[in-house]
């Protein structure tokens, strides 16, 4: 109900203004990890057409094999039909330069959590682009008016926040920069819409929503288990437990990804020079110790063995 309300107000408003939702058929995702594989699988599902794009062919055939995967599971639940998975797999279409996103009327970044990272993308993409072509950043924290700023179209320039893991998660945050028309956040809204999602629409603030919330209990527990107060385990206990969360902070970090979490504490320490924001010490010294989490084996949680382990 609540996500009918939210579109149905939006689209309302727009209607009155006559302004509509470009058509959208083809959407290019750069990035093939974590979250770019997980937003090309449900853009596929939904009926796009999508380019895949990474700059390691070995990350690009790993997510597609991955994706492969996930819809078969779906289909094993009874989710997903075998002609709706087959359909789906052959709507993605991987590619190894980003030459081939000139057919796309619509880009996703989802790139590292690094604004000169994102900088570089977006100036060896859009010259490749139709002048119409929109681009959004999957950004979880960074400012999506500077982004744009360093592209051409800061007009045609939107935040769209997926969520971990992305087919399972219903939220995703739309963020207009300061320039964003109104026609480039309805063609983002209806892509929302078709992929089944709930949209929640946040300024342009450090974080925006969900992290600026999410972000400083995670590095609050890490300075819970930097003080002592309690372990890895005891820690992620209570709060399952007693906060009802679905799984415990330092879990939860290490799933997100404990370099994704200090770059989002970075920006908010940063933006909004508040020692609150602080990143506890020993995340930093995770990070530089390679310990990422979940997907390096490592992080507050030892995964290389049949069992998690705690690592302290």
């Amino acid at each position: 109900m609540q996500r009918m309300l939210n579109s149905g107000l939006a689209l309302a408003e727009a209607r009155r203004l006559g302004i509509k939702a470009v058509d959208v058929k083809r959407i290019g995702v750069i990035g093939a990890g974590q979250m770019g594989n997980g937003i090309a699988h449900v853009c596929a599902v939904a009926g796009y057409d999508v380019l895949l794009s990474d700059i390691s062919r070995e990350r690009l055939d790993a997510a597609v094999k991955l994706i492969d995967s996930n819809l078969h599971r779906l289909v094993a639940r009874g989710k997903l039909t075998e002609e709706e998975m087959t359909k789906a797999l052959k709507r993605i279409k991987p590619v190894d330069s980003l030459d081939a996103m000139k057919d796309a009327e619509f880009v996703i970044e989802a790139a590292t959590e690094d604004e000169q990272v994102k900088r570089k993308i977006f100036s060896d993409l859009c010259p490749k682009l139709s002048k119409t072509a929109m681009v959004a950043t999957n950004t979880s924290s960074i400012s999506i008016t500077r982004l744009a700023a360093s592209t051409d179209r800061p007009e045609r320039f939107i935040g769209v926040h997926f969520m971990n893991p992305v087919p399972l998660m219903q939220l995703v945050e739309l963020i207009r920069g300061i320039a964003t028309e109104e026609e480039t956040f309805q063609t983002a809204l209806e892509i929302v819409r078709r992929l089944g999602k709930l949209s929640a629409n946040s300024e342009d603030f450090p974080a925006f929503i969900v992290n600026r919330i999410l972000l400083p209990m995670i590095n609050e527990a890490v300075y819970t288990l930097y003080e002592g107060v309690g372990t890895v385990e005891a820690i992620d206990l209570a709060m399952h437990y007693g906060a009802n969360h679905p799984m415990g902070p330092l879990q939860l970090a290490d799933f997100i990804g404990l370099d994704t979490c200090l770059s989002v504490m970075q920006v908010l320490y940063e933006g909004l020079a508040d020692s609150k924001y602080r990143p506890c010490p020993l995340l930093v010294k995770y990070v530089e110790a390679g310990w990422l989490g979940k997907k390096t084996g490592r992080g507050f949680y030892d995964y290389r063995g049949e069992k998690p382990i705690p690592t302290r």
